[in-house]
């Protein structure tokens, strides 16, 4: 067995996979004059989408306009019509979001961080592509770029007895306990299926597979949570509801004592914190959303790293 340090990415996508999304239109791009219904045929276009069902595409449009009334309201330019506005908020958080919904016990105080504050582990080539796990390997310098480890098999294993629910909802801890007791295989071994199944123990023992010896959480500040990512990127959990609006730019339409989501935090530049997600090269900022400065989304809350 080896024992080497698990990817933080990995506990962001282990519960839905990659999808890959279109461009999206943000909301000062929509033109004054446009009606709901030019809106709503140039989305379908764009998303190639169809309903069979007269009933459902009514309702489909009610959600789009309801998402669209959503987005108006906000001017940060951030905000915008995306893949995802014929779903509403249950039906978002049920698909893409990785974890139960829970209110933080105790909220991270919002001090900014020194605007001036660098860390980049993107361009130093230490995570990994969209899609792949093994980002905490390639700094470690015990595996290369083409790493890809099993987010299926923590769908499978990491069950009810780790006080998770499979592909209905996780927590990232939960899952580097389940990593103390039972190193991770690879993808090319135990593949994505995007759905729960039964543990298959033979799959998840065989060679190549990575541990921990200990994984710890950061301490309750922003300033402990811009300390963290000098040495590694930190697993933490946001409230992302509003992501499905996300365009691109400087992100804040979000509440800071809840958590929803699992992501990676790689990079503070340019006084904003770097997240990569795992919803696919075209959403956000190529996987990626910039957070305002602060502990914007909760991300400060609940961040964990692992310990080689």
């Amino acid at each position: 067995m080896n024992k080497q340090l698990l990817l933080f990415a990995l506990l962001g996508a282990a519960l839905i996979g990659s999808t890959a999304f279109q461009q999206v239109k943000s909301n000062k791009d929509i033109a004054e004059g446009e009606t709901i219904a030019q809106l709503w045929s140039s989305w379908k276009k764009t998303y190639h989408r169809r309903y069979a069902d007269p009933d459902l595409q009514e309702y489909r449009i009610q959600v789009f306009t309801s998402n669209l009334e959503f987005i108006k309201k906000y001017t940060t330019g951030t905000l915008g019509i995306t893949e995802f506005f014929d779903l509403n908020d249950d039906e978002f958080s049920a698909i893409y979001l990785t974890e139960n919904f829970s209110q933080n016990e105790i909220t991270a105080e919002d001090i900014p961080i020194d605007p001036s504050t660098n860390i980049n582990w993107v361009t130093q080539n230490k995570v990994t592509p969209v899609k792949q796990q093994g980002g905490s390997l390639i700094i470690s310098g015990k595996a290369g770029q083409t790493i890809d480890l099993s987010e299926q098999q923590l769908v499978d294993c990491c069950d009810q007895s780790y006080g998770n629910k499979g592909s209905k909802g996780a927590f990232k801890q939960q899952a580097f306990k389940y990593i103390l007791q039972n190193p991770i295989t690879t993808k090319q071994n135990y593949s994505y299926k995007a759905m729960q199944q039964n543990c298959n123990t033979s799959k998840s023992t065989l060679y190549l597979n990575y541990t921990i010896s200990d994984y710890k959480q950061v301490d309750i500040s922003t300033q402990a949570l811009a300390q963290a990512p000098l040495i590694q990127p930190v697993a933490i959990s946001v409230d992302t509801k509003s992501f499905k609006y996300n365009t691109g730019g400087i992100f804040s339409t979000c509440d800071n004592a809840i958590h929803n989501h699992s992501v990676l935090l790689v990079d503070f530049q340019n006084d904003s914190w770097i997240v990569k997600n795992s919803w696919g090269t075209q959403w956000g900022e190529n996987d990626y959303i910039r957070l305002k400065n602060g502990n914007t989304c909760g991300v400060a809350n609940l961040a964990f790293y692992p310990i080689a």
